[in-house]
């Protein structure tokens, strides 16, 4: 194996080894400022999400935050026994679960975006290098279609398989 090859293959040099630590990293670095609210890291992504558009169906939720149903639902369960969603059936379709904000959720406007700021100052990121990194990495993280997959499978080096 070339000099190459083995220093790709080193652990510490895979992409998807350094994408899990540092999204480890982060999450724990938010445990301090979320603990305070009552709040886990996937409680407070819901939150944001919430504030951000609210009501919302369970399945569109748990899409963005990359969840299926039988993670999410637990998670909203628990919010909804400390009161800060509610939850009921669409009128539509009583098969969809209208997930939104209770007034004591709304509260937490202003502390879950003091959070995001002290993520980003004691990450000492500025604005534009966090646009910047959130632009790469949903880049990398939207999933060609299926087709396009296989095809990048099958095309790509032996080295990197």
């Amino acid at each position: 194996m070339s000099r190459e090859n083995e220093t790709r293959r080193q652990v510490d040099k895979q992409l998807s080894f350094v994408l899990y630590g540092a999204a480890n990293r982060i999450m724990r670095m938010h445990r301090p400022f979320l603990e305070p609210l009552g709040l886990t890291f996937p409680q407070y992504l819901v939150v944001l999400e919430l504030l951000d558009t609210s009501p919302q169906l369970v399945g569109k939720i748990g899409s963005k935050l990359g969840l299926d149903t039988s993670t999410i639902t637990p998670i909203l369960k628990r919010m909804e026994q400390s009161g800060l969603i509610a939850r009921k059936r669409d009128m539509q379709d009583e098969r969809r679960v209208i997930v939104e904000l209770t007034p004591a959720g709304q509260a937490l406007q202003t502390s879950v975006w003091a959070v995001s700021d002290q993520i980003m100052s004691a990450c000492q990121i500025t604005d534009s290098q966090a646009d910047e990194l959130r632009e790469e990495l949903d880049r990398l993280g939207r999933p060609a279609r299926p087709e396009e997959q296989l095809e990048t499978m099958k095309s790509a080096p032996e080295t990197r398989r």
